[in-house]
Formats: structure tokens, C-alpha cells, sequence
């Protein structure tokens, strides 16, 4: 598969994304209504349940309190009535009754209903309040008859319909005002929240639809800043991974195409040729430009896959000079009659450093392939300390490179005019993995110009690094 159809799968499969269509869309005035019905159904049971605890643990103190209150009165009213006659008891009452702000009356003992604590309590001559706390009970003396006062509250008139009592009445009226603030509290609440949730909702939609350059806005709510950053955050990676891979796949696209029409150029003249000695260089030239391919591909995948997602970091401390002299031997054989040194003589005896054994001799390795292709006749490598970064050079006798360009050579693709020719060219991915490799350490990478005269590259980076945190 090339790389455009991969681009292009990639972006068929985005662009055909689309979020689910919400069912039972919620509109603001819904969402109001449910939280509003929530948390006014949370407030009001908590608040009943209170009510309920604090009347229980009260009642038995206010009956106690009304008791003792109208026990003169109810004694007054009992001896006023032992001193006629029990047949004028129900004249007598009368009259007591229109001087009183509450209604008193004498019935039979029989004719009441009350629990069997009540008519204990009624039998032992004590006074007895019923469950609403509105009408005392009390035995005259031996006799089966009972003084009834009451109802004590003022409302209760039972020659007109009976109104709301007043507790009820400034509980209903507590309550509405209770309601209505918590309604505006709530409104104010749930409308930034709304709004916020209505843009990721249409952020998420034009995502969908492959808008990658779109952005949630700045959320009202605190609710959802971290939401709003991690969204915009995916979407600004989605769109540098999709940014690259078109870049990636247009420029291999390119690349592959001179030694692909070279490689057909040369099987051409290969059919054509009958001479042992041409059909020789024809078959090495197709060599090179296989291992031309072969270099090509195994580089963008490398910088596809740091580019993507950096590797796991394992850092490893290794002592600096032995291990920089192990690199440098290793691509010594390349060099030829180039004249490729090691200088370690800044760096502290036995200088030790953190890197991953896997990723930074790629970054070293690559700096030297580079320094090869343009230093005329030598190339050295040195080391220091500075601070608390550890700082690597490679340096060239060659032709160096123009000021305005040292910072673009690290960018993929990049490649100087005069490094077009196939003797030097390459495909600008070599730096540009150095400086992945030193982000992935936490570090630079950097080109300047070299004591020697060409071109120096310089990698820097901590000195110690935290293993257990990588």
C-alpha cells in the first residue's frame, strides 16, 4: 500500500465519522428542569425529614409546656363547676364558655377515642393533649364526665370552614420563596454548563466531519476546563499526526520516484547490453539504488513512529568516553582516508550520563553519516560538561552551512541546494530524527559553525535524568 492510500484511508475512515445523533436531545430548558426537580426533591425531603426529627423531639416539651400552662385554668373552670349542681353543669359551661377565646364543653367518657396511654393518663385525673396539640382532656374528678377545651388554636371555628392554619401558611409561602431563589440559583448554574456542553457537542460534530483545525472554546464552567483542554488537545494532535503523514507520504512519494526511474533506466540498458562489463556496473548501480530504497523506508518509518508517539524512554548510565568511542569505531570504516577522532579530554575522569541505549547512538550515528558526506579530510567528535547538561559535538572540515539555514535542517525533508547531487543527497529525515531523539531525552539538538571550518552539530541534554520517573 503507498503511502497516499494510506493517507487516504485514513482520512475516508475520519471524514465518515459522525457522532451518534443524541437521543432525546436535551434542549436548556430540560436540562434546568431535571437538575432544578433534583435538587429541589433532594432539599425538600432532607428538609421534611428535619422538620420530622425536630417536631418529634419537641412535641413531648410543648405538650409539657401547655399542660402546665392551663392547669390553673382548668382547675378554676372544675371548681367553679362542683359548686352547682351537676344538672346546671351544661348552663354553667355555656356561660364560661362565651367569656373564653377557646370553646370548652362537657361530654361523657365513653364518647372519646383515645389511645390506651391517653385513657390511662385521663383515668389517673391528669390532663391528656391529643396528637395535634390542640384540645386538652380532663376528668372531672370521679365522675364519667370529661372537660373538653378546645380547640386552643383561634382559627379553628367550627361554625365556618376550617382555613389553612398558619404554620401551614408561612410554611407554603417559605417554601415557594425557598423555591424560587433556588430556581434562579440553579438557572444560573446549568446555563454556562449548557453552553459549554453545547460546544464540545459542536466541536466534537465538525471533528467529525474532519474540521481538525476546530477548537473548543474557553469554558464558562470550572466543571469542564479540563474536559475542554484534553478535547482540543486530541484534536491538535489529530491534526499534526494527519499534517504529517500527508507530509510524510507526499514527500516518499517524491523521493522514491529517482531511484525507481533509475532502477528502470538501468534494467533498459541492461536488456539492451551484451557487454559483461556494463552489465556489471548497470547491476551495482541498481544495488545502490535498492539500498537507496531500503534507506528511505526504514527512515520514515523511524521518524513516522517518533513523530506519532515517542517510544518509552530507557535511560541507562553508561560512562560517557569508552561509549563515544564505541560509536565512533563502529562507523570508522565508512570514513575511508577521512581522518575521524574522539577528544574527551574536557570531560571529568570517569564521566557518567543517562541516555536510552537504543535511540541515542541512532541521533550520534546519524550526525557522524552526515559530517562523512561533507568533510573533505577530517571529522572529530568531542565532549563536555556544561552545567548540568552534558553537551556531544561532531564537527567537520567541510563547507558548513549558511546561518539561515542551521535551524531548518532538523525539519523533515530538508535539504540544502548543494546536497541535491546523488554523491551527498539524502531525504532530510536523518536530522530531523536527531532532534526527536533529543526531545525524547528531554533535549536539543543544534547546528552552529565548527573550529574546523564546515559545520558543527551539537546534541545537548541533562546530565542526570530521573530513571524511575522515564
Amino acid at each position: 500500500m503507498t503511502g497516499h492510500s494510506r493517507n487516504n484511508s485514513l482520512l475516508d475512515i475520519l471524514g465518515r465519522y459522525k457522532p451518534a445523533p443524541w437521543r432525546g436531545r436535551y434542549s436548556l430548558s430540560r436540562l434546568f428542569l431535571n437538575f432544578y426537580l433534583l435538587v429541589m426533591g433532594s432539599f425538600v425531603a432532607i428538609a421534611f425529614f428535619a422538620d420530622f426529627v425536630i417536631s418529634t423531639a419537641v412535641k413531648g416539651i410543648t405538650d409539657d409546656y401547655t399542660s402546665r400552662f392551663m392547669q390553673v385554668t382548668i382547675v378554676l373552670i372544675e371548681d367553679d363547676l362542683f359548686r352547682k349542681p351537676r344538672s346546671e353543669w351544661p348552663k354553667t359551661i355555656k356561660a364560661l364558655d362565651e367569656k373564653f377565646a377557646y370553646k370548652l364543653d362537657i361530654v361523657d367518657r365513653w364518647t372519646l377515642k383515645l389511645s390506651p396511654r391517653q385513657a390511662e393518663k385521663l383515668d389517673d385525673g391528669e390532663l391528656v393533649i391529643d396528637v395535634d396539640g390542640d384540645i386538652l382532656y380532663h376528668r372531672l374528678k370521679q365522675t364519667p364526665q370529661i372537660l373538653v377545651v378546645g380547640p386552643l388554636s383561634p382559627d379553628a371555628n367550627p361554625d365556618r370552614p376550617r382555613a389553612l392554619p398558619l404554620e401551614l401558611r408561612i410554611r407554603l409561602l417559605t417554601w415557594s420563596l425557598i423555591g424560587l431563589c433556588l430556581a434562579i440559583a440553579v438557572w444560573f448554574w446549568v446555563r454556562p454548563v449548557w453552553r459549554d456542553l453545547e460546544a464540545l457537542r459542536q466541536t466534537a460534530r465538525a471533528l467529525g466531519d474532519g474540521h481538525f483545525e476546530t477548537r473548543a472554546p474557553d469554558a464558562r464552567s470550572r466543571a469542564f476546563d479540563l474536559l475542554t483542554e484534553t478535547l482540543n488537545g486530541m484534536a491538535e494532535r489529530i491534526q499534526r499526526l494527519i499534517a504529517t503523514q500527508k507530509e510524510l507520504s507526499s514527500a516518499i512519494s517524491h523521493e522514491l520516484r529517482t531511484p525507481i526511474a533509475r532502477m528502470r533506466f538501468a534494467l533498459e540498458m541492461l536488456a539492451e547490453t551484451d557487454d559483461r562489463v556494463e552489465r556489471e556496473r548497470l547491476w551495482q548501480l541498481m544495488e545502490v539504488d535498492l539500498d537507496e530504497l531500503d534507506n528511505l523506508i526504514d527512515s520514515s518509518l523511524t521518524y513516522a513512529r517518533y513523530e506519532r508517539e515517542q517510544p518509552e524512554l530507557h535511560l541507562t548510565p553508561v560512562e560517557l568516553a569508552p561509549w563515544l568511542e564505541e560509536e565512533v569505531e563502529s562507523i570508522r570504516i565508512l570514513g575511508r582516508a577521512l581522518e575521524l577522532s574522539v577528544d574527551c579530554h574536557a570531560l571529568p575522569a570517569a564521566q557518567r550520563v543517562e541516555l536510552d541505549l537504543k535511540s541515542m547512538p541512532y541521533a550520534v550515528t546519524n550526525l557522524l553519516r552526515n559530517a562523512l558526506k561533507y568533510a573533505r579530510s577530517k571529522i572529530v567528535v568531542s565532549a563536555e560538561v556544561d552545567g548540568e547538561r552534558i553537551r556531544v559535538h561532531v564537527d567537520d572540515d567541510g563547507i558548513g552551512i549558511p546561518p539561515e539555514e542551521r535551524q531548518s535542517v532538523f525539519s523533515a525533508f530538508t535539504r540544502l541546494d548543494r546536497s541535491r547531487d546523488r554523491a551527498t543527497g539524502g531525504y532530510g529525515l536523518g536530522l530531523a530524527i536527531v532532534r526527536l531523539v533529543l526531545e525524547q531525552h528531554g533535549g536539543t539538538a543544534s547546528a552552529d559553525e565548527s573550529p574546523l571550518g564546515g559545520a558543527r552539530f551539537t546534541l545537548s541534554w541533562p546530565l542526570l535524568q530521573s530513571v524511575t520517573q522515564s
